[in-house]
């Protein structure tokens, strides 16, 4: 009689860890969906959203008409003088991949959740203890996730622990250092920007006392030049850190997710009873 398939193990999994869930009281849910989910951070929306609003409000109630917050010349001077300054400093390879990072903030990540992979890592563990590690291999290319497909294939080719470890390790790290690259170009970026409108200050001030004329032109220049640090404070620290703060906190999510993957490959490696499996990597779940 034929070994069931892939699919079929899974789904007994699934049952008998819910049975198991049941009788001890755990609360935690194993989520069986592989396919990669891609929806709005509404963390993220509800942020710009207050921001706005707050932004607004202090406007309107200090007083100061709105127009004198919009000076789209001085807007662009901030803007285009720290996309300069940026483009001089980081290298176009680098800020191509930062700009990619910062374009997906919209989507929530990782695409795979870590019940979906705890999920499969224990579909894989029940179907090694029976058919031995080459029945993994129909599991890689099923796998929602690229590094647990790419540790799978290598489960199938790789027996030495050591060099399975090095090999997944090395690619963690190299995703980690991304992460960090990507925070410190927004992060060089936000220590310009302010300078970049301070320089646009002077020229403005520089510009008004040489059309001083009669004291109400005088002060709307200076009010005008002041438009320029405003624009460079707030492109810091509205926009430029926070993304940086983002960009941090997204690669630590994915550092422990892909250590969670790597304890399972090990784990599986090893020959681990699925049981055992999941205790070792329940903490990665219950830790969120």
């Amino acid at each position: 009689m034929g070994s069931p398939s892939p699919a079929v193990i899974k789904e007994q999994l699934r049952a008998g860890t819910s049975r198991g869930e049941t009788s001890r009281g755990d609360t935690t849910q194993v989520n069986t969906t592989q396919a990669v989910h891609k929806s709005f951070d509404l963390g993220l929306l509800l942020g710009i959203a207050i921001l706005a609003c707050v932004i607004a409000s202090g406007v309107t109630f200090s007083g100061i008409r709105r127009i004198d917050f919009l000076q789209p010349a001085w807007l662009l001077f901030v803007v285009g003088g720290t996309c300069g300054v940026t483009l001089v400093t980081t290298p176009w390879a680098v800020l191509r991949q930062t700009l990619r990072r910062v374009v997906v903030f919209r989507r929530t990540t990782p695409a795979a959740g870590r019940n979906a992979i705890l999920d499969e890592l224990l579909a894989c563990a029940k179907l090694r203890r029976k058919d031995g590690l080459l029945s993994l291999e129909p599991m890689a290319a099923q796998s929602g996730h690229p590094l647990l497909r790419d540790a799978l294939a290598l489960l199938v080719d790789q027996s030495d622990r050591n060099q399975l470890q090095a090999t997944i390790e090395a690619r963690i790290r190299l995703h980690e250092r991304h992460g960090q690259a990507d925070a410190m170009v927004l992060e060089v970026a936000a220590g310009f920007a302010p300078a970049v409108g301070l320089l646009g200050t002077v020229v403005g001030l520089m510009d008004a006392l040489q059309h001083f004329t009669t004291a109400p032109a005088a002060a709307f220049g200076l009010g005008t030049a002041f438009a320029s640090t405003l624009y460079g404070l707030a492109l810091a620290n509205l926009i430029l850190l926070p993304a940086a703060f983002r960009v941090r906190a997204t690669a630590a999510q994915r550092l422990e997710l892909e250590e969670m993957i790597l304890q399972g490959a090990l784990g599986l490696l090893d020959g681990l009873h699925p049981s055992l499996l999941r205790e070792r990597l329940l903490f990665y779940v219950k830790g969120r």
